[in-house]
């Protein structure tokens, strides 16, 4: 009877401090996929099926992007002479990549691993053994672990974009920027829902954990917070009793705040510190008659960064789009028609940020990230958060051009300083009306000076920003305000509205975000998680949009050399026809000399 020991590669953590490496074999497992096979593993396949292997995203992928992998980041949370054998390291960093790709569970990943032939070709898994192509949720649990707590997403999405920008050769010359709203696997819970929601969860951790403390908890909180029974009646509040129902649940949360506030075993646990927060954020506590009560605030009171779920405390709100994160993305894309379909689109930036925070701190970031990567634009296109003043002269420093739609502040009937004919150096030319300013100047501002006697008789005197002054009319803007007219003056013309007309591009770029890899909701919790999940997300748009441009390029090639072989055929059959036609002439010319006895010669 034979046994076999069936276990899983244990990932450990390396120490910082030095340990005895044992003599043998190392713990680490590499494979080197630069280094060629002698002889062909994947001949199986046979020519048809190899072809569409190469032609696909594995093809991409095994060829030009698993060496790519940065496997040295992660080996160096490993001991090589302790512990057990990892997995190979290329595979599970890629099977992590693939798993965001495809939009895949745990087990749905394993199965992939372990039996899905385009999976194998992608990651070049060559063996037919459990240890090649098998990995176990705890694997992918501890590798997944280490990328995440050590931001090596950003790394990875890096290594790969760089890659893809130098194999195809990609223009980054234009790019756009847009934001898109992601969700967490949180459920959305309103002001009631987050009370109780955060008390239940303090609950059950002090009945785990310091069950002496949970003891002296009032049986009735228990009973209205603990069961999930009883926290089901919370969500059939009547409107007109939430209320005094959002009064009560507050009241309980704040007595439960003070009741442990000085008992250091319970203030660090974690629960604890989001009930302190949801009463900072939610309530106001006042004194009277030495008794502190609890005010519950207005909506409006309550700022954009509270917490949104105790089971997810780093996400955020967004009156605009709601609850969860926001991912910024940028872009590069291309003008010329011709060459649209067979250049590269590439997301060179993504971040991951809270709901709450406004696109116009994203711009800068953005621009610094690429420059360092060498793929910095020059033009950068924006809505009109992005195009705020101060983001358009720190960009202009940069070196990048924005191009983005001012803040509309015109009122109706009203004439702004855009509405005035402004030189290049900032002075006004004329008004609306076509007369000149008598004398202009600039001290800490810009001054025009208008002839009082067509500012008396102007009929939209009222509508107008000159207001009279001692001996004439005058109009005064500062700098950013002159700066603001001539861009308003711009959006206005045909020249920017032929070149901000890309902008809308990047919306198809957030549906194909969304369709192909399912960002918009996630498996998972916590910033960190949803960082991981969205960057690694955003890498796979890039290898499915290389793949389908790398496709159209081969077809290219694969249309020439058709044409090529077509000329060649062509040629080879008149060289042929000419060869025969000639062999007849000269059997003329042989027969004619033997008859006659004189020989016929060509001509040279």
């Amino acid at each position: 009877m034979h046994f076999y020991l069936a276990f899983r590669p244990t990932f450990r953590y390396k120490k910082s401090n030095s340990s005895t490496k044992l003599q043998g074999k190392s713990m680490i497992h590499i494979k080197n996929h630069k280094q060629k096979d002698l002889f062909d593993p994947w001949a199986f396949l046979g020519p048809k099926r190899r072809q569409l292997l190469d032609q696909s995203w594995a093809g991409l992928f095994q060829k030009e992007l698993l060496s790519e992998l940065p496997v040295s980041k992660v080996a160096s949370f490993f001991t090589d002479g302790f512990g057990r054998p990892t997995k190979e390291l290329y595979t599970a960093l890629g099977a992590l990549l693939l798993q965001q790709a495809h939009d895949l569970t745990n087990e749905e990943t394993m199965n992939q691993v372990a039996f899905n032939t385009q999976w194998h070709y992608a990651l070049n898994i060559t063996e037919e053994s459990d240890s090649a192509k098998y990995l176990c949720p705890k694997t992918l649990w501890n590798m997944r672990s280490i990328v995440v707590d050590n931001g090596l997403d950003a790394i990875l999405f890096d290594h790969l974009t760089d890659k893809l920008a130098t194999l195809f050769k990609v223009k980054t010359e234009n790019q756009r920027i847009d934001s898109v709203h992601i969700k967490s696997n949180m459920r959305r819970l309103g002001r009631i829902g987050i009370f109780t929601s955060s008390i239940h969860k303090f609950l059950v951790n002090l009945k785990r954990n310091h069950k002496n403390y949970f003891d002296a908890v009032d049986n009735a909180l228990i009973e209205r917070y603990l069961s999930k029974e009883s926290l089901h009646c919370f969500s059939m509040v009547k409107p007109s009793e939430s209320a005094k129902t959002l009064t009560s649940v507050s009241t309980d949360l704040f007595h439960l705040v003070e009741q442990f506030k000085g008992l250091p075993d319970i203030t660090d646990m974690h629960s604890y510190k989001l009930l302190k927060r949801v009463l900072k954020e939610q309530c106001t506590v006042n004194l009277s008659d030495n008794k502190r009560l609890v005010a519950v605030k207005r909506p409006h009171d309550i700022p954009s960064d509270s917490l949104q779920n105790p089971s997810d405390p780093d996400a955020a709100y967004s009156g605009h789009k709601g609850q969860g994160y926001q991912v910024q993305v940028m872009e590069t894309y291309g003008t010329e028609k011709e060459t649209r379909d067979k250049s590269l689109n590439l997301i060179t930036y993504v971040h991951v940020e809270p709901a709450c925070e406004s696109d116009a701190h994203a711009l800068i970031p953005a621009i610094e990230s690429t420059q360092d990567r060498e793929l910095a634009p020059d033009e950068l296109l924006g809505d009109t958060l992005y195009g705020g003043d101060e983001n358009c002269q720190k960009a202009q420093e940069l070196g990048v051009e924005v191009i983005s739609p001012t803040k509309s502040t015109k009122e109706e009937d009203r004439i702004t300083l855009s509405d005035f004919e402004i030189s290049e150096k900032g002075d006004v030319i004329s008004c609306p009306q076509g007369h000149m300013p008598v004398t202009t100047k600039k001290k800490t501002r810009y001054t025009a000076a208008f002839d009082s006697h067509y500012c008396r008789s102007c009929p939209f005197q009222e509508a107008c920003p000159v207001k009279k002054g001692t001996r004439y009319h005058y109009l005064r803007y500062t700098e950013k305000e002159r700066r603001l007219a001539q861009r308003r003056a711009y959006e206005k013309t045909e020249a920017f509205k032929d070149r901000y007309r890309w902008r809308s591009g990047i919306e198809a770029t957030m549906s194909e975000y969304d369709r192909r890899t399912g960002v918009k909701h996630l498996r998972v919790r916590g910033f960190k998680a949803v960082r991981f999940c969205a960057t690694l997300k955003a890498v796979a748009v890039n290898i499915f949009r290389a793949t389908a441009v790398r496709r159209a390029l081969n077809n290219e090639k694969a249309v020439h050399q058709r044409r090529l072989l077509g000329h060649i055929h062509t040629i080879f059959v008149v060289k042929e026809h000419l060869l025969m036609a000639w062999g007849q002439l000269r059997n003329i010319f042989t027969l004619f000399g033997h008859r006659y006895g004189h020989p016929l010669k060509m001509a040279g």
